[in-house]
Order: C-alpha cells, then structure tokens, then sequence
C-alpha cells in the first residue's frame, strides 16, 4: 500500500479505514509512500463490519502527526497499533508498550520540527512593494515532512499577503489565501532583504553574554538552520566575545544607591541583638517577647539558667511541652535524658549555662495533646535576637548546639547533623561551637541498637564540651 507524499494523513487514514474493514492484518500490507495504490489482497479471512471498527480520538491526533515523521516505517508502525487497539483499546494509554512508546516520541519529534519551522523561516519579498499584494518567498529543509500540516499557521498569520515556503521535499504556495503543493522544487536564487541589517543589529542587541549556554543554545537553534538564516553569520563571533562583554557589563553595573543600602543595614541591624541591659534583666525581657506568632499560642517564653560565667553554653532547639508550662529548660523527657547522659559523661548541670535557640513552644494541638513542630527559618532568625544577647553576656569558651535547629542558629548551616557531630564550626559572634544530637532525638529511635549508639556519641560529645570548656586547646576548634 502506497501513500502519496502530498495529503499523506488523509490518505493513510483512508487507506487504512478500508484495510481494517476488510480484516486485513498488519503482517499483510506493505507500505510505501510515493503514489496510492488499491488493497494487495482482495481476499481476507474475517471481515470486520465498520460499525465495529473503534478509533480511540487519542489515536487520531497521534496518527495526524506520526504520518509526518520521516521514518520510511511510519505507515506500517500506526496501522500495526490501529490493529491491535481492536482488541486492546487500554493500549492507547500505555506508555510502557515499546511500540506506543516509540509512537509518542515520532509524534514529539514531528510537533519540535513544527516549532522550528515556525521560528526559523525567513522570508525574502520578491514581488513589487508597490503591488496590492506583496509577495514573499522562504528556502527551508525541515527534519521530518511537516511544510502540509504546517502550512495553515503561516496562512493565518500572513492572510494579506502571497507567499511560497520551498523545500527539498513538498513546497507550500499561498496565492490569494489559497494553499496549494507541489513537490521537489530546486533551491531558488533569492533576493537580499532590505531590511537584513536591521533584523541583524537587533538580534545582535538582544543577545546576552551573560546568560550564555551554547549547548542550550544549539539545542533550541541547531546549526543545520543557521545557513538560511541571516542573523547566524553573528552567531559564532558573539560567542567568542562573549565572556569579554560580560566582564564588562560586571564592571558597568551600578552600584547600590544610598537609599537601598540603608534599607539593607537596617535590616541587618534588626537581626541583630540590641539588647544591652543586665543579665540579671534578660529573663524577663525574654518573657515580654512578640518579635515573632509563636507568642500567642505558647503559654510563656523560656530563658536560659546557669551562671552568668560559665565556660560552655548548651543551646537546644526549642522549649516542649512541660518546659513550655514550667518556664524551664530541659524539664522534660528530653530533659531527663539529658541529665542521664551528662551525669555520665561528668558534666555538672549547674557548672553549664542552658537555653534553647527558640524561646517559645511551637505545637499543633491533637485532642488534649500538643504536638511538637519544628520552627522554621525565619522564626529562628527572630529568636536569635534573644541567643545572641544570652551569648554576649555570658561570653563562653565553648558553645554546645544540639540538634538541627540549633545548629541552623548558631552556625547559619542545616547540614546533617550525623555528619557533623563531635566537630566544632565557628558560629555567631565568632563563638566555637560544638554539634551533636538532641536528647529527643533518641527518645524517637525504636532501634534499640541504633538508639544505645546515638546514647553513645552524645555521651562521648558531652564529655568532649566539658574537655574544650576547660582547655580550648583542641585542634578541633575553627581557626581564628
């Protein structure tokens, strides 16, 4: 079965909507392309009544496009899967089927070469300006056979106008608004367009050194279309160009004015702490805080307690529920396994300045239950105000962060944390900052072996805290 090369999707739909009603299985036809021919069989087994033919619409706009792909296969692939969607019309939908997979990457082929030839054909006038309709011509040599099912959208565009697109293959004519095809035309001499340069110095302004990528470049203009078009001959010289004027853009930048950089500073002082009353007043201005929502649903703001001399600080992530109603930290069942821990470990609760990094409960009530949730960045960022005042004034030798949030506010970085542990990181203020687990974090492992080694590393951490506190000689401490 051949199908012609000009109205090929009619004519492939036609022919195959007489194979299948006569039955004719797909091992059966061949197909070819260049004229139409009538069915190679005039016997066939089993007819099929057109009333029981099924098209999925899915199948149709797939066929309209497949027919234009340049697969000499292309006609016996669609009318195989037409034959077996009788049987198996879910087949349509399958994505993992070889043959459909294959069908729906011709159809994506065929739609991109539409793209392209929607964006890289440059016409040239070669009628008379003067005439009531100018007239234009086009050279181009698209992948796959797309000028037929193209044509329409250069019809709508340039209604008021006669134009011609030639290519090697099936060339398109518009004469009056009216289509018309032809094939194998010659590549014709065309004229110079008058405005050439112009198009040239615009593409040529528009094109950013900056924001080069010549792979992605390529791939949206590939260089097989770059011969008949003119503003490709700039193309490989404003590429070599290109890190030079972008340097120089760099250089010719403006500066921040006065009024955006004082907008700036003044932000930056805002997330910094101010505060510079006593210690001995620190708890209650933490008590007085609305800096940021979790105020009003917490029951009351938990300072930190310990001497105001103490060589190390413990910073954990947030108050819980019981130190949420106590007003004091680590009172919890984190806090028990934080005492257990750190009696092992030799460390003396009340020789240690403790706190958390976030000064107010964040929950998500469940029944008579608060759920704990995890402050999020800018709610830290408020409550630093307040850590970096604690930090100030008890001005420590070392700083012990437990657990994520903690980290995030004492050293900016979210990192994991099980690939941090028992380092030490410069942190705000330029304090040395120790990180290790947080006790609740043990309380959620059901891993029995998992959780006596976590018990393990923080015991080994604490004890290393109590060490540096003491002699901040450690070759793990940030470099000054």
């Amino acid at each position: 079965m051949t199908v012609p090369r000009i109205g090929a999707a009619a004519a492939w739909r036609d022919a195959a909507r007489g194979l299948l009603s006569r039955g004719t299985p797909p091992e059966h036809v061949t197909w070819g392309d260049d004229a139409m021919a009538r069915g190679l069989f005039d016997e066939t087994p089993a007819p099929i009544q057109p009333s029981e033919i099924r098209v999925h619409r899915s199948f149709v706009s797939l066929a309209n496009s497949v027919v234009w792909h340049n697969d000499p296969q292309r006609f016996s692939r669609l009318y195989h899967m037409l034959w077996r969607l009788q049987s198996q019309p879910l087949l349509i939908g399958d994505r993992g089927d070889p043959a459909m997979a294959k069908l729906r990457a011709m159809e994506k082929n065929v739609h991109r070469c539409q793209h392209k030839m929607k964006a890289f054909v440059r016409f040239r006038e070669i009628g008379d300006p003067a005439a009531p309709r100018r007239s234009f011509a086009a050279w181009f040599e698209p992948t796959h056979h797309t000028v037929e099912p193209t044509a329409r959208f250069f019809q709508r565009r340039f209604g008021d106008m006669d134009w011609r697109i030639l290519t090697p293959d099936v060339s398109v004519f518009c004469e009056g608004g009216a289509l018309r095809f032809d094939t194998d035309r010659p590549k014709p001499d065309l004229p110079d367009d008058a405005h050439e340069d112009l198009w040239v110095t615009y593409f040529r302004n528009i094109f950013n050194p900056a924001r080069l990528k010549v792979q992605a470049m390529q791939s949206e203009m590939p260089k097989k279309y770059w011969k008949n078009m003119p503003e490709a001959e700039s193309i490989p010289e404003l590429i070599s160009t290109a890190p030079a004027r972008a340097r120089a853009m760099a250089q010719a930048a403006p500066t921040l004015p006065p009024a955006r950089m004082a907008q700036v500073q003044a932000m930056q002082r805002r997330n910094l702490s101010s505060w510079g009353g006593p210690i001995s007043d620190l708890p209650a201005a933490v008590h007085t805080c609305t800096r940021c929502p979790l105020h009003a649903t917490a029951t009351q703001a938990v300072p930190g307690e310990g001497p105001t001399n103490a060589d190390l600080v413990i910073v954990g992530e947030q108050p819980g529920d019981q130190e949420d109603l106590r007003g004091k930290p680590f009172v919890g069942p984190a806090g028990q396994v934080f005492d257990e821990v750190a009696k092992r470990a030799g460390l003396d609760r009340n020789t240690v300045y403790i706190t958390n990094a976030v000064k107010h409960f964040k929950f998500v009530p469940r029944g008579k239950r608060r759920i704990h949730q995890r402050p999020n960045v800018s709610e830290i960022e408020h409550c630093a105000w307040w850590l970096d005042a604690e930090l100030k004034l008890v001005s420590p030798r070392l700083v012990l962060a437990m657990g994520a949030v903690a980290a995030k506010a004492l050293t900016g970085s979210e990192a994991n944390i099980s690939n941090r542990r028992g380092t030490v990181e410069r942190g705000r203020l330029g304090s040395a900052v120790l990180i290790t687990y947080h006790p609740s974090y043990i309380l959620r492992l059901s891993d029995k072996a998992k959780r006596e080694q976590t018990i393990a590393d923080l015991q080994d951490d604490l004890r290393l805290a109590v060490q540096e506190a003491r002699d901040p000689g450690n070759p793990k401490r940030p470099d000054n």
